[in-house]
C-alpha cells in the first residue's frame, strides 16, 4: 500500500483521548498535545486548545515556515490576521499562511475549543512545555523570546490586537 508520494515512511498516527498530554499554558487556557511532527514524518503538528471565559489566548505573532490552522470546534474566537480582526464560529475554519501576523482568544463572554494545525510540520511540543513552565514558575518569558527561531514562534506589538482585546 502506498500512503504517500511525499512520505513513504510515515505511519498512521492515533492517539487516543485518554492517554493526550494535556499542558495547562495559562489559567484559563489548556493545549491537548495530539501529534508533533516526529510522529508524523514532517506532514504536520496538531494540537486541541481550550480557552474559558476570559482567557487571553495568544499573542500577536508569526510563523516563517508553516502555514497555521484553525476549526472552531465549540463557542467563538476572536482571531486577528494581519490587522483584521474577525469572529469564527463553531465550524468555521481559517488557514494563515507563513510569516502573516495573527493572534487568537476566545471571543468575550465565549469559551471556546479549536483544533489547531500546523503544516508542515514544526516541532512544537516543547514550546507548548515551556509555555507551561513560564505558568508554573519554573521558566521565564526571556526563555520564551530566547526560544523564538526553534520553535518559529516570532511575537511583536499589535495595537489592532491591543485595542481589539479591550473591546467588550
Amino acid at each position: 500500500m502506498n500512503t504517500s508520494a511525499n512520505t513513504p515512511d510515515a505511519s498512521p498516527v492515533l492517539v487516543r483521548a485518554d492517554n493526550a498530554e494535556e499542558i495547562q499554558d495559562g489559567a484559563t487556557s489548556l493545549i491537548t498535545l495530539l501529534a508533533d511532527a516526529g510522529a508524523t514524518g514532517g506532514a504536520l503538528t496538531a494540537n486541541k486548545a481550550t480557552f474559558q471565559k476570559g482567557s487571553p489566548g495568544a499573542p500577536a505573532h508569526f510563523h516563517t515556515k508553516a502555514t497555521e490552522m484553525f476549526f472552531v470546534l465549540e463557542g467563538t474566537m476572536r482571531i486577528l490576521v494581519r490587522d483584521e480582526v474577525m469572529l469564527l464560529g463553531k465550524g468555521d475554519f481559517l488557514t494563515v499562511p507563513p510569516t502573516a501576523p495573527h493572534a487568537f482568544a476566545p471571543a468575550p463572554g465565549s469559551e471556546a475549543e479549536m483544533l489547531v494545525v500546523f503544516t508542515p510540520g514544526l516541532h512544537r511540543f516543547d514550546y507548548y512545555r515551556l509555555l507551561e513552565r513560564v505558568y508554573r514558575g519554573e521558566a521565564t518569558v526571556q526563555d520564551i523570546r530566547d526560544s523564538s527561531e526553534l520553535y518559529d514562534n516570532h511575537y511583536f506589538e499589535s495595537p489592532v490586537w491591543q485595542k481589539a482585546l479591550t473591546e467588550r
